[in-house]
């Protein structure tokens, strides 16, 4: 049995035709701790609904392009090279207020469940 899994999205620019947007990488990998979902949407482009979580916070990840976020009401820029992390009960919000396109990683996963990270995880092999 193979310890890796790869999977080919594209170029991040091609995204954008693929599932309105996004390319979810939980079933394409067979992850276990997380949901991680590669998107790009165009200028002008808003999210058409607030959403929240029950256990699960998100992260985002800018990589191009400007947009606004929206947590619990108040609202703040974010632009390439934002890093955002939501808890899950924040209510929450996003459109690209830019005219190309915005792209962003979204990183889906259970709050306080990492017991260890970065070199306490890791082993020299």
């Amino acid at each position: 049995m193979s310890r890796y899994k790869i999977t080919e999205i594209g170029k991040l620019q091609n995204v954008l035709a693929q599932s309105e947007g996004k390319a979810f990488l939980h079933d394409a990998l067979g992850l276990t701790s997380c949901e991680i979902s590669i998107n790009a949407v165009p200028g002008g482009w808003k999210a058409p609904f607030c959403h929240r979580h029950k256990q699960n916070e998100e992260i985002y990840i800018f990589l191009k392009g400007s947009g606004k976020m929206m947590v619990d009401g108040e609202s703040f820029n974010v632009s390439e090279g934002s890093c955002v992390r939501v808890a899950p009960q924040g209510n929450r919000s996003l459109e690209n207020t830019g005219d190309g396109e915005l792209q962003f990683i979204c990183v889906q996963a259970k709050e306080n469940s990492l017991d260890q990270y970065a070199l306490s995880d890791g082993e020299i092999g």
